[in-house]
């Protein structure tokens, strides 16, 4: 609840693509951690996703030229909705797509980065009426979606990691939803794009890197005992 708290927070001070993109570099903490502290076995293809992960963040920081000076929450309603109310609709249809098939535990584990996505893009839409309506966000018609699509999400996310194994199904989830938030920055928030095409390449680069880097790098996990024959 404490890094739930923290987030929203980061969402109301700057812009939804910088802060998704900075927790989505957690992974990289997580695993330089778990092999160093725990003496879990990283796999190569882990190293090379924290790789990928710190070059992603630099890229950006690169091409930021101060935009996280302006937490970009102008938004239209009409975008929203699509954008958000699409992401929800990919979500609930993963779900049914699911049933049934062997690999239904990936597929529940997209629909809740789909639906933890829409969440999120949500909660910065109801960030910029703070300043306006203060407490009083708590009564928006937005706050009563995020906490349904965030249930939603949470009972989804639940059932794909009793389905699936649990680094690929975090992978999953984790890739799907911050494939959607940064993609919502310039989309849906307004958030400028670097006005040369090197700049523009060089941050399209970071998103590409830093989203292959989260599907690369799941947490890893402790080998299971051996058991005797």
């Amino acid at each position: 609840m404490a890094s739930w708290g923290f987030h929203v927070t980061a969402l109301a001070l700057a812009p939804i693509s910088l802060v998704q993109s900075i927790i989505a570099g957690g992974l990289v903490l997580v695993t330089i951690l778990a092999d160093r502290l725990f003496g879990l076995h990283v796999s190569r293809r882990e190293w090379i996703g924290v790789a990928l992960m710190a070059a992603g963040l630099a890229f950006l920081a690169a091409t930021l030229k101060g935009t996280a000076s302006d937490a970009h929450n102008d938004w239209a309603t009409a975008t929203l909705v699509v954008y958000a109310g699409g992401a929800t609709l990919i979500g609930t249809l993963l779900v049914v797509l699911s049933r049934g098939r062997r690999t239904e535990g990936l597929y529940l584990a997209a629909s809740a980065g789909a639906l933890w996505g829409a969440s999120d893009i949500s909660i910065k839409a109801l960030s910029g009426r703070l300043d306006d309506l203060g407490a009083g966000v708590l009564l928006h018609p937005l706050a009563l979606v995020i906490l349904v699509l965030s249930l939603y999400g949470l009972l989804v996310s639940g059932r794909s990691l009793q389905l699936g194994d649990a680094v690929p199904v975090i992978a999953v989830t984790s890739a799907v939803a911050n494939v959607l938030t940064i993609a919502s920055g310039p989309i849906v928030f307004g958030e400028p794009m670097p006005d040369d095409t090197l700049g523009l390449a060089v941050r399209l680069a970071a998103f590409v890197l830093v989203i292959a880097a989260t599907a690369l790098t799941p947490p890893p996990m402790k080998p299971p005992d051996t058991v005797p024959a």
